[in-house]
């Protein structure tokens, strides 16, 4: 075992659709009638592999539609939390999208139970969810999956997240539907800054009032953003490899991970969709250490920001922070 192994962690930008172990989605394409370019476990993997941000939008969409039935969700939710819990993930604020499964007839709510029931089967990790809406569908569609997201908000529901993509679908029509989820006492995030630039992560912090920023790799085009950032404490939830692999980023030597931490920056890192990118928490940080020179000092920092990024309460903030300096892995 490896002192990344060994080290708590949390993680806050991670999608549950993109985190199924291979074992089980490969059974999923199984029970809907197989796929002939996916014979096996090994074909699976190497169907994850992209040049760029369209070809990981594709397979995306490509894999979605082998979740079909809320018993699906609830044995990929179960699965997902049993394999972060044996990499030593102690808390995780989990990104799910219920409006890109309505179409197979399913409920919002019942989607949201379906999972819950998953992951309430695995003591050993807390995983709250963020309901990541889409874009793409529209802020009238998607304020009527708000609006029953909120009948089921006890299942665990912090958070509502906009997503999709990012490029085509501005921020700004999505000011009233994030006014209304602010009423409803859901945090609020937002990809920006992946697809699109520094305007993106302007538009969300301006228009949505936004929490915390999904990605914002982005934001170091403009370095007014980048001092806004620092003065008004607005975290990053940064996905080095994840970038790599779409292309966001041409190399993980290219990523501005160094430049945030070091100016202060609040930051977490995390994994996106490690089942689709190869990636663990472990290796992310590893891959700090060995390209970025990140000490074993300035990891535990990140995984501290990490917690003061999260929206547990301040209590729970300081009672997770104790939990991890007491680890004998832990490096003050």
């Amino acid at each position: 075992m490896t002192w990344y192994s060994k080290l708590p962690k949390v993680e806050l930008h991670v999608h549950l659709e993109g985190a199924i172990p291979h074992d089980a989605l490969f059974d999923l394409i199984k029970k809907y009638g197989g796929d002939p370019i996916i014979p096996d476990v090994e074909a699976l993997a190497r169907r994850f592999k992209f040049k760029n941000f369209a070809q990981f939008i594709e397979a995306w969409t490509w894999k979605n539609q082998f979740l079909r039935e809320y018993e699906d969700f609830s044995h990929i939710a179960e699965l997902t939390a049993r394999d972060m819990a044996k990499q030593n993930i102690r808390y995780v604020e989990m990104l799910f999208s219920p409006s890109l499964f309505v179409r197979h007839g399913l409920e919002v709510q019942e989607l949201i139970h379906a999972v819950r029931i998953g992951l309430s089967r695995v003591s050993e990790i807390e995983i709250s969810l963020i309901a990541d809406l889409v874009r793409d569908y529209g802020p009238e569609s998607e304020m009527a999956t708000l609006k029953k997201l909120n009948e089921v908000k006890s299942e665990g529901i912090i958070g509502i997240g906009l997503g999709g993509s990012e490029h085509e679908f501005p921020p700004e029509p999505f000011k009233s539907l994030c006014e209304e989820a602010r009423l409803m006492d859901f945090h609020i995030n937002a990809h920006a800054g992946e697809a699109a630039g520094a305007e993106s992560i302007w538009g969300a912090i301006k228009h949505l009032h936004v929490e915390r920023i999904g990605h914002g790799t982005r934001a170091h085009e403009d370095p007014e953003l980048l001092d806004y950032l620092r003065k008004h404490r607005i975290p990053l939830e940064l996905c080095p490899m994840s970038n790599v692999c779409t292309g966001v980023v041409s190399t993980i030597t290219e990523h501005p991970i160094r430049e945030y931490f070091d100016c202060g920056l609040i930051i977490s890192v995390n994994t996106d969709d490690p089942m689709m990118f190869g990636n663990t928490l472990d290796k992310e940080y590893e891959l700090l250490v060995q390209e970025y020179g990140f000490t074993r000092q300035e990891i535990c920092r990140l995984l501290l920001l990490s917690i003061e990024s999260s929206w547990l309460s301040e209590g729970r903030k300081k009672l997770l922070v104790a939990s991890f300096e007491k680890e004998s892995s832990w490096v003050g």
